[in-house]
């Protein structure tokens, strides 16, 4: 009896603890999906994180409101910190197949997430969503265009894809993702440049190494320089500057062996 009784003592005190912290953790997991936080009158945005001013809140809820109307898609906002009311706003917006809940979240690296009905996915598959949210939610974007921007941003694009009845990709290049087409279309003349150098006697292009090579150098300027242009803006400069890039990569390549052999002789 002396023996079992420490082990009481002991296991008492572990119930005792245990229930201890079911009891505080049990208001923060409450806190956490909490129907209460849902407004009493119907609207389009929940910011519970304080991303929007009173002001932009108020035209954006208009805006969405007078979007429904039109075209019959149901745009709606949720952002959130440490508190959210969780499946609620289901219900609450009775949300459907014809739904895009954005959610934002700044807890997390990117801010963005996406709750997209089936009938939209077959408009705009997983990869624009995945795009959409690396373009506007990134820390980068954020700290630039701050949590407001981010949201008002990806929120037009929605719009506009949605009016045009769907997209692959998301609309608009930016700075960032030009300089990027631009580097794989120079690097794609380079490579189709060097392959191109004459290999014979007599021979002016070695058309055939240009051709054995062409996966490498058509993949990086078709696409990864030409592609994400031509499908996400209608202007012409970057698709140019992008050409230019390729040309003047491959001229510089293919006249490479002449600035050698005639920096050699003058040696």
């Amino acid at each position: 009896m002396q023996q079992r009784f420490p082990q009481r003592i002991l296991v008492s005190l572990a119930a005792f603890f245990i229930a201890l912290s079911l009891w505080a953790i049990a208001p923060v997991a409450y806190a956490y999906d909490n129907p209460n936080l849902l407004p009493n009158a119907p609207t389009p945005i929940i910011d519970l994180a304080k991303s929007l001013t009173a002001t932009q809140e108020e035209a954006l809820a208009k805006n969405l409101e007078s979007f429904e109307a039109e075209t019959g898609w149901k745009l709606r906002v949720l952002t959130q910190f440490d508190r959210t009311p969780g499946r609620a706003v289901r219900d609450f917006w009775h949300l459907d197949d014809k739904s895009i809940l954005l959610v934002a979240d700044t807890r997390g690296g990117n801010i963005l997430n996406f709750n997209v009905g089936d009938t939209i996915y077959k408009m705009m598959p997983r990869t624009f969503w995945i795009e959409l949210q690396t373009r506007f939610g990134n820390m980068y974007y954020v700290r630039e265009n701050g949590e407001d921007g981010a949201i008002l941003g990806a929120l037009e694009t929605l719009k506009t894809c949605l009016r045009r009845g769907g997209c692959s990709v998301v609309p608009g290049l930016p700075k960032e993702q030009w300089i990027l087409t631009l580097i794989t279309s120079t690097l794609g003349g380079v490579i189709f440049g060097f392959a191109s150098i004459p290999r014979k006697e007599g021979q002016v292009f070695a058309w055939q190494w240009a051709l054995i090579f062409s996966p490498l150098w058509g993949i990086l300027f078709l696409a990864f320089g030409v592609g994400p242009v031509v499908t996400r803006t209608s202007e012409w400069l970057p698709l140019f500057r992008n050409v230019a890039g390729f040309a003047i990569g491959a001229l510089v390549a293919y006249l490479s062996p002449t600035f050698t052999q005639s920096t050699t002789s003058e040696t």
